[in-house]
Formats: structure tokens, C-alpha cells, sequence
């Protein structure tokens, strides 16, 4: 049986958030799946548009690769098809005990989380994975021939794409935060500094090459998307102060 949702402010247990674990992974991976189930039908289209940014055709070199990339295309597309879903069952185990209200805001931050994954997506498609490809192959060009496989190629555009996408989702989870009382731009600010090492970990992380140059860029996006997220608390601290006048009369 599937355990309940906690209350509202109980102290859950060791063995008791296992299952709360079990229970949001469970309902996040059979989320994927039926993504990919739906991705599949348009998987084909992806994967050739994906090559485009390579312009050339790619090489395949096991009797499966052309197999194991499919699927790998069709699970990253499910995993953007089950984001509104992964996040919310994200937001319910980090976060358990929730206040009715306080799932209310998670409910409704889901399509705000959405569009800026896909933004996010859109972002790096068009600008950063030009630059990335160009950048590969013209490094070293007078001294390597550049032939990339399907696999190689494949694998690292769905990389790059799921996770500097994910990264696009910060602000509307600092709002949420906000509007829960977690977060607050004062913090965010005095702990500046510790916000940038963090964001150096992430891009060290998430970059694909091991150049600064590119890790700079990088953590100017994530940087970027910070100071956005400190906006975005500010409005969620506006919010909250102006609903208790409202209640208080």
C-alpha cells in the first residue's frame, strides 16, 4: 500500500521517509515511462534535427548503437514530458509535513517550473550548444581529425540539454521557498559569497568541456539566474506581507 502524505507538521521518521522516498521515485520514474511511451512516437524526428548541429552524419560503431541512442533520446524526451510531475514529488519529499496552502503554492509554481526548463532548453539549444560544438571541433583541428560517433555525440547534446535546462528552474523554486518563508532575499544576499561557490560546483559539474572559458559562461547563466531567484523572493515576500494586512484587517 501506498503510505499517506503526512500531516500538516508531523516529524516523520528514519523508516518513514525511505518509503516517502520510495513512494515520490516510484511516481516520478512510472512518470517517465509514460513519457517516453509518448515520446517514441516522435523520437526519429528529434534525433535527426539533433544531428543538425553537427551538420555531418554520424558514425555508429556496434551493431546496437543506433538502438541504445534511440532510447536514450526517448528517455531524456519523457523526462521533459514528466518535469511538472519530477519536480512536484521533488518538492513533496524535500519538503514533507506541508501545509495544505503551502501544497497549494507547490501546485501552482509547477507551470512556471515547466516554462523556464523550456526556456531553458530553447536557451541552450540555440546559443550555448553552437558554441560548444564549434568550440570541440576546431580545438586542436591541425593536429586531430574530428569524427565524432552517434553514441559520443548523442549522449552528450541530451547531457548538456536535461541539465542546463534544469538549472533554468532556480528562480520559481526560490519563490516557492519564499512564499513558504525558507527563503529570503536578505539571506540571499548575505550569503552571496556562498552562493558562488555553490554555482562554481554546479557549472564544474554541468559544463561539457574542462576549458574556463566555457565554465565562465556558464556560471554568469547561473549567476544570472541567482539574482533573478533574489527578484523573485522579493515578490514572494510582497505577497505574503500583503496577505497578512489583508487578514488582519
Amino acid at each position: 500500500m501506498n503510505p499517506e502524505p503526512p500531516e500538516e507538521g508531523k516529524v516523520m521518521g528514519f523508516f518513514e521517509h525511505l518509503d516517502e522516498l520510495r513512494l515520490r521515485v516510484t511516481r516520478s520514474v512510472m512518470a517517465i515511462a509514460i513519457g517516453m511511451l509518448f515520446a517514441m512516437l516522435f523520437t526519429n524526428q528529434v534525433i535527426a534535427y539533433m544531428k543538425s548541429s553537427y551538420g555531418e552524419r554520424l558514425v555508429i560503431l556496434g551493431p546496437a548503437d543506433s538502438v541504445v541512442i534511440f532510447f536514450r533520446v526517448a528517455l531524456m524526451l519523457g523526462a521533459v514530458i514528466a518535469m511538472p510531475i519530477i519536480t512536484y514529488h521533488l518538492f513533496m519529499f524535500v519538503m514533507p509535513g506541508l501545509t495544505a496552502k503551502e501544497r497549494r503554492w507547490v501546485f501552482m509554481a509547477l507551470p512556471g517550473t515547466t516554462l523556464l526548463f523550456l526556456i531553458g532548453l530553447v536557451f541552450t539549444w540555440f546559443l550555448l550548444i553552437p558554441f560548444y560544438i564549434d568550440f570541440l571541433k576546431n580545438f586542436q583541428s591541425d593536429i586531430f581529425r574530428v569524427d565524432w560517433t552517434a553514441d559520443q555525440y548523442i549522449s552528450f547534446v541530451t547531457s548538456v540539454l536535461f541539465w542546463h535546462a534544469a538549472a533554468f528552474e532556480l528562480p520559481v523554486v526560490f519563490y516557492v521557498l519564499g512564499r513558504m518563508g525558507f527563503a529570503t532575499p536578505r539571506g540571499m544576499i548575505k550569503y552571496w559569497r556562498q552562493a558562488i561557490i555553490g554555482i562554481a560546483i554546479i557549472s564544474a559539474i554541468i559544463t561539457p568541456t574542462v576549458d574556463p572559458v566555457t565554465m565562465s559562461l556558464i556560471m554568469g547563466v547561473l549567476f544570472g539566474l541567482y539574482l533573478f531567484s533574489i527578484l523573485m523572493t522579493v515578490i514572494a515576500i510582497r505577497i505574503n506581507r500583503r496577505r497578512l494586512k489583508m487578514a488582519g484587517g
